[in-house]
């Protein structure tokens, strides 16, 4: 049985306490920009695109720019149910 609070993601998408996230890294100015859209928590809100929060910053493989992506969801997931960022 696999633990809820483990994240689980294949690249592309991270299931993560009962959030779902899409992860993608767009094509930009010379290397890759994180994006991560929140598609299902578990009160079924909307799906939404979190915020950009590498301030300008573009990495250098598509690899490290999803790796971020899913760094950044976990963060959001943490901010929002109050159990901080000790468990990194």
């Amino acid at each position: 049985m696999q633990d809820p609070s483990t994240p689980i993601s294949d690249g592309h998408s991270l299931e993560y306490r009962g959030f779902r996230f899409e992860l993608r890294a767009e094509p930009t100015r010379g290397g890759y920009e994180p994006i991560v859209v929140l598609v299902r928590t578990p009160a079924d809100e909307e799906e939404t695109q979190l915020p950009n929060d590498t301030e300008e910053i573009v990495y250098g493989t598509e690899a490290e720019a999803i790796r971020h992506a899913e760094q950044q969801a976990m963060r959001w997931v943490h901010d929002r149910t109050g159990t901080g960022r000790t468990q990194f």
